[in-house]
């Protein structure tokens, strides 16, 4: 069913909006008229094209889709770690990392908590 569309000229955006607005108020333009049902209808027939109504389509997008070079399948390697040096070497070197988990650590004596006291600064 068409609406008539009843434009108000304080809200047009551009003077020939407001214009229009004006001389329909008046009387002296026909206001245009809206079916919205009808170009419902119409937006659905140009939502789908001919080809997709049919088996066709699903075709042409796969072609269009399709890949345009050759894809390898990816491939499978070995890695081997050799050694690359003497093994007695990282012995010794993992020994003195493995003793420094203690270094950090030292006994506090009442010396050093006194020598603390000290030395701690004044508010």
């Amino acid at each position: 069913m068409p609406e008539e569309v009843k434009p108000n000229p304080q809200n047009a955006l551009t003077q020939d909006a407001q214009l229009l607005a004006e001389n329909i108020a008046s009387g002296e333009e026909k206001a245009p008229t809206v079916d919205f049902e009808a170009d419902y209808k119409a937006a659905q027939q140009f939502s789908v094209s001919d080809i997709d109504r049919t088996g066709e389509g699903a075709k042409a997008a796969e072609a269009a889709t399709a890949p345009q070079q050759k894809i390898s399948e990816p491939q499978e390697t070995q890695v081997e770690a050799k050694p690359t040096g003497n093994p007695d070497d990282y012995a010794e070197m993992a020994k003195e990392v493995g003793g420094s988990r203690n270094e950090g650590v030292s006994s506090v004596s009442d010396d050093l908590v006194q020598q603390a006291l000290e030395n701690k600064p004044k508010k």
